[in-house]
């Protein structure tokens, strides 16, 4: 198990991910014009909250834990809402926000962050996850994961 393994809250990974833009942005200046990417970037940033918060909803309607660092105690396998489409749509979301910002930050390199928020999550929080659902739901979680994608 590696030290950062299911260690840091994902929003506080997202938040981190989003300074390390800025200061890409600050340090590499964008070259985006501003007319067109506020909306763009308010748009996408309010797809970003909506499903977000569509997972949310759909973990407090199983009645399950919405803790990340403690997916050993899930009490159900959320397959439902838009659980249908993502095995992950709170970091979907996350990343969703984080590409918004990008856009708005107007810095192409800046982007990269959404990448590198992608790469993290995957190697030191789902992994995780899926392993203790895994060992939870058993055969279940395994047809979930051949049926729903990980992110899109």
């Amino acid at each position: 198990m590696d030290v950062l393994e299911n260690r840091i809250p994902p929003v506080l990974v997202a938040v981190l991910f989003g300074l390390l833009m800025w200061l890409a942005a600050y340090l590499l200046p964008g070259v985006l014009p501003i007319e067109w990417r506020v909306g763009l970037a308010l748009a996408v940033l309010l797809a970003g909250v909506f499903i977000c918060l569509a997972g949310v909803a759909s973990f407090r309607h199983a009645s399950t834990t919405v803790n990340p660092l403690q997916p050993e105690t899930a009490s159900a396998l959320v397959s439902s809402g838009i659980y249908r489409y993502t095995r992950n749509p709170m970091y979907l979301g996350f990343a969703t926000v984080l590409l918004a910002w990008s856009i708005l930050l107007a810095s192409p390199v800046s982007v990269l962050g959404v990448l590198g928020f992608v790469l993290f999550m995957n190697r030191f929080q789902i992994r995780s996850e899926e392993r203790a659902l895994a060992n939870l739901f058993g055969n279940d979680f395994e047809q979930y994961c051949r049926t729903v994608r990980r992110w899109l």
